[in-house]
């Protein structure tokens, strides 16, 4: 308010200095003489009325700026629940804090005004970009949550830590912290179906991750067959996969050869020799570990323990699964990926360290 009043008395000066001026002005003198004629009472108090109406628009444009104008900087992607039987007060709070508007006051003003106590329709509201409080009160008044669903898309080989990466990008509101712990807690690691999904803003973790195991069970439902000829384990086979998703990354030949090395080195009693399940648990790929990374004692750590990792490393497509499902048999025991990720095969060992010298060293 102080700011208000200090603009005003800036530019009655101003108003006043302009006067002074335009008072000998020839144009100024002719429109009040033609004022005059229509109006007496207008021509007489051109000025005071001129500065009444400039007071009255500075006052509102102030207001508008300091008041009702939306906050600078706004939340991105702001999402606010109004609650059923909410008063009205608690509503305007939870705006303001959220800093949806500038004054929660406004808000309750505006909102009682259209009736709002008794027609503020419970929902979440979510603002993708700045409004004004008119805007608020007109969209909890009206019940326009502004919900449109995003489209998303989640690459496969992702895994759940990378997956909240992207919603936090996309969808703000989401609890990625809640989100992480029900797929570690309940072991869905490699059951959440990398694909494009469309969520509104308000989605919930929880309903992300049925969505997505829905989705894998349909993708997986005509392989079923397959899986039981196998005699693998359907979660042995979304480990495998999600292993050859990060170490394969090509067609699904050149994925079938890789799961045909990976499952005959099990076969054999080999470790799988792996470096894919390190980023997932220590963010290190195959460029940056160590000798010392290679002799850590842990779960992921496929050069010390022998059998698969504990979890799937990442969510796998569906030609990965296939891939896993049914091996290409070959002579091969080693592969290798180079700097451009092409594949190189060995039969034997030495084999193996001469394709090192020649596409890593």
């Amino acid at each position: 308010m102080k700011k208000i009043i200090k603009l005003i008395e800036f530019l009655l000066q101003k108003i006043e200095d302009l006067r002074v001026k335009m008072a000998t002005s020839p144009e100024v003198i002719v429109w009040r003489i033609r004022i005059f004629r229509i109006s007496p009472f207008l021509g007489k108090n051109f000025f005071k009325i001129l500065n009444v109406a400039v007071i009255v628009i500075i006052f509102f444009t102030g207001f508008y700026i300091l008041s009702w104008r939306a906050p600078r900087p706004f939340p991105e992607q702001a999402l606010v629940s109004v609650e059923r039987g909410e008063s009205l007060s608690q509503i305007a709070k939870n705006f303001e804090e959220r800093s949806v508007v500038r004054s929660g006051f406004w808000l309750k003003t505006f909102l009682f005004i259209m009736d709002g106590e008794k027609m503020a329709i419970a929902g979440d509201y979510y603002f993708p970009s700045a409004v004004s409080v008119f805007k608020v009160a007109k969209m909890v008044h009206s019940g326009e949550f502004g919900l449109i669903a995003k489209k998303i898309t989640i690459p496969e080989g992702t895994s759940s830590f990378e997956i909240v990466k992207i919603f936090e990008k996309e969808l703000p509101a989401l609890d990625t912290k809640n989100f992480v712990n029900e797929v570690l807690d309940n072991n869905y690691e490699g059951y959440l179906f990398p694909d494009t999904y469309f969520l509104t803003p308000n989605t919930k973790a929880s309903d992300v991750i049925l969505m997505m195991r829905e989705n894998f069970a349909r993708q997986i439902q005509p392989y079923e067959g397959d899986i039981a000829k196998s005699k693998k384990s359907l979660s042995d086979i979304v480990v495998m996969a999600s292993i050859i998703e990060k170490e394969a990354n090509g067609s699904l030949d050149t994925k079938r050869i890789v799961s045909g090395i990976l499952w005959k080195r099990l076969k054999l009693g080999m470790p799988l020799q792996v470096d894919a399940p390190f980023v997932y648990y220590n963010g290190k790929n195959s460029f940056t570990l160590t000798k010392d990374d290679l002799g850590e004692d842990h779960d992921y750590n496929t050069y010390v323990n022998k059998g698969l990792p504990p979890t799937a490393i990442s969510n796998p497509g569906v030609d990965s699964i296939r891939a896993a499902i049914a091996p290409t048999q070959t002579s091969y025991l080693y592969f290798l990926s180079d700097k451009n990720g092409k594949l190189h095969y060995a039969k034997t060992f030495e084999e193996h360290k001469r394709n090192r010298e020649l596409y890593l060293d």
